[in-house]
């Protein structure tokens, strides 16, 4: 069985789920070799434990909510009691855990930032965790654990494997981007290697961001940017799944200038990482990398903005989905 059909074949779990080890797994709980993951998302906490990094099965996987709303220690808490049903499940307590979070860690200082489960902000989540759960633990980027997820098991192992160079992207509600370089995330002094989203890209044709510029990548690729330029040149609201349909359908002209703006900046946007990185793959994640004509007009859209204006490196869509947060975390922990 090869590994992404190993981790694709997972079932979704309900919150309220406790599940023991399988019968055929049990024997596989291994100190020295198991990969244990977290991932936090603003409504949900998730955890894995995978055989080993070489052979990455699932033994373990479970789920608690977040309820953030209830503030940053009962939030700990709830981390704190799905590690335990991990450790029920597993006979031992893991050494050390990777996690990953909805913002950065400040290198310097341990705080967090930029979390859109704002209950984290300026907290020592790292030093927090450590000494709750007597483990040495790791923290990333949701985007960070996504690329090292395809990179180490999902489309770039499967189909790349000799790649060094990975940016996975994530293109939704809103935009960002990880960089993982021989197998190992890069951080960056600051803790934001990779965070794309809010380079600047075209002040005249963007939106005020929440990061302060105006014009920032975020603010013309993510969903809702598209979504109210769609609506401003058509005077409707639509989804965005729907007004790529009428562009498709060519039915519909400001359907059409949207989809013309979406694969114009992103080329422009991708040029400036290929400049600078040259990646051997670039994946695309989020539901605006759902769209076929980033593939094909973006991405010959590239070459004309790079120093060499002759651009091949592939660009994919992930294997994982919704899984590569929690298997990224647990590859912090290699």
């Amino acid at each position: 069985m090869s590994d992404f059909t190993t981790v694709a074949a997972l079932p979704e779990l309900e919150e309220a789920a406790s599940p023991a080890p399988a019968k055929d797994t049990a024997n596989n709980f291994n100190k020295a070799q198991n990969l244990w993951g977290l991932d936090m998302g603003g409504t949900k906490i998730e955890g894995v434990i995978l055989k080993s990094a070489q052979e990455p099965e699932v033994l373990f996987r479970d789920r608690v909510p977040t309820e953030a709303s209830q503030g940053y220690d009962h939030m700990l808490a709830q981390v704190a009691r799905l590690v335990e049903r991990m450790e029920r499940a597993a006979g031992y307590r893991a050494e050390k855990i990777g996690m990953g979070t909805p913002g950065t860690t400040i290198p310097q200082s341990g705080l967090m930032k930029n979390c859109n489960t704002t209950a984290l902000n300026g907290r020592p989540l790292r030093a927090d965790l450590e000494r709750l759960l007597r483990q040495k633990v790791t923290l990333a980027n949701d985007a960070n654990c996504f690329a090292l997820a395809e990179a180490r098991l999902g489309i770039v192992k499967q189909q790349f494997p000799n790649a060094k160079v990975v940016f996975g992207i994530i293109l939704g509600t809103g935009v960002g981007g990880g960089l993982v370089v021989n197998g190992q995330v890069l951080e960056g002094f600051h803790g934001i290697a990779g965070e794309w989203g809010h380079n600047h890209l075209s002040e005249a044709n963007g939106e005020p961001c929440f990061c302060g510029k105006t014009g920032c990548i975020e603010s013309i690729l993510a969903g809702p940017s598209l979504e109210r330029y769609y609506a401003k040149q058509s005077g409707q609201a639509r989804p965005l799944k729907e007004i790529m349909a009428r562009a498709t359908a060519g039915t519909d002209p400001a359907a059409a200038q949207t989809l013309d703006r979406l694969t114009h900046y992103f080329a422009l946007a991708i040029s400036a990482v290929v400049n600078v990185l040259d990646p051997d793959v670039i994946v695309i994640g989020g539901g605006v990398g759902n769209i076929p004509e980033l593939y094909t007009t973006g991405v010959a859209n590239i070459s004309q903005h790079i120093i060499d204006h002759h651009f091949a490196a592939p660009v994919v869509q992930p294997l994982l989905g919704d899984s590569a947060g929690v298997f990224g975390a647990a590859y912090l922990a290699v």
